[in-house]
């Protein structure tokens, strides 16, 4: 008997399973390399997936699957993660997006709302992928965005991206450190956004290892405590940000009171904001500039 996609597909998340993936994962993510493999959405797979495995299909699996039996995220293996129901494309050069950064953009882009018709001057640090300058470009179409990182791979799939998305005439994309390489003057910003490395290098054997293994280093740590990155941020976004601007950035899990003291440190903040996530963990910071 002809061997069909579904009996594939299950094969493959029996032998995740016997590499300790739970069932739950593994069909999951059996499915998605399958799909992925095949060139398939998924209104395709669900009608064609009794049809029998396409000639070139088996070998090309077996090698999606063996990588993701090593830990490879599947954003990595297939090339690409969806965020704010868009495609992006990623690779080892860059963080994968995660749906907590979601709720970063939108409070980015309540502070543009807030503006009330004025385009306010935008700039994202450490764009990785750009799935934030480039939702926010895509979500708010009046406005032009600047977009920095210190990685010249990561700023060639960010503007990757915003080409994918139609954005690209509109983003500015800066290699650099922070505000670096910039011409704009002190105060020339009306909105910060980040999404900085965050977690503490101490930390790092705790981190799946699909994270610990395969993500750059450069977007995940921020030095030992995780908090590095952000103690040359705030005071940098301070100075960066017009009077009345705001500075949106996303934190990890147990750093909003250190943040905050950070924040007020610079003695420029009218107010600091944190909104939590799904699992009512702090995570988005919104600092308001006196």
């Amino acid at each position: 008997m002809t061997r069909s996609l579904a009996a594939l597909v299950d094969g493959a998340a029996e032998r995740l399973v016997r590499e300790g993936f739970s069932p739950a994962d593994a069909r999951v993510d059996a499915g998605v390399l399958a799909r992925a493999v095949l060139g398939w959405d998924v209104a395709t797979w669900l009608a064609r997936q009794q049809a029998p495995v396409p000639a070139a299909a088996p070998a090309l699996f077996e090698a999606a699957i063996a990588r993701r039996a090593r830990r490879e995220p599947v954003a990595y293996i297939t090339g690409e993660r969806e965020f704010y129901g868009r495609p992006f494309r990623v690779t080892r050069d860059v963080l994968i997006p995660r749906g907590e950064t979601e709720f970063l953009v939108e409070a980015a882009l309540a502070c543009v709302a807030a503006r009330r018709g004025a385009a306010p001057r935008i700039i994202e640090i450490g764009t990785g992928s750009g799935c934030i300058a480039v939702t926010i470009a895509c979500e708010a179409p009046g406005v032009r965005l600047a977009a920095t990182d210190v990685s010249s791979a990561a700023i060639a799939i960010a503007r990757e991206n915003a080409i994918r998305h139609a954005v690209a005439d509109r983003i500015d994309f800066v290699e650099g450190p922070l505000f670096a390489g910039l011409d704009s003057e002190p105060g020339g910003w009306d909105l910060v956004v980040s999404n900085p490395p965050y977690v503490a290098r101490r930390d790092r054997d705790t981190l799946a290892a699909d994270v610990r293994d395969f993500e750059p280093d450069l977007a995940l740590f921020g030095g030992t405590d995780g908090l590095e990155v952000i103690r040359a941020l705030a005071p940098a976004a301070s100075r960066a940000l017009a009077p009345g601007g705001s500075f949106v950035m996303e934190i990890g899990a147990g750093q909003a009171e250190a943040v905050r003291g950070l924040i007020d440190a610079c003695r420029t903040f009218a107010s600091v904001r944190m909104q939590p996530d799904l699992q009512r963990i702090p995570r988005i910071v919104v600092a308001d500039r006196e």
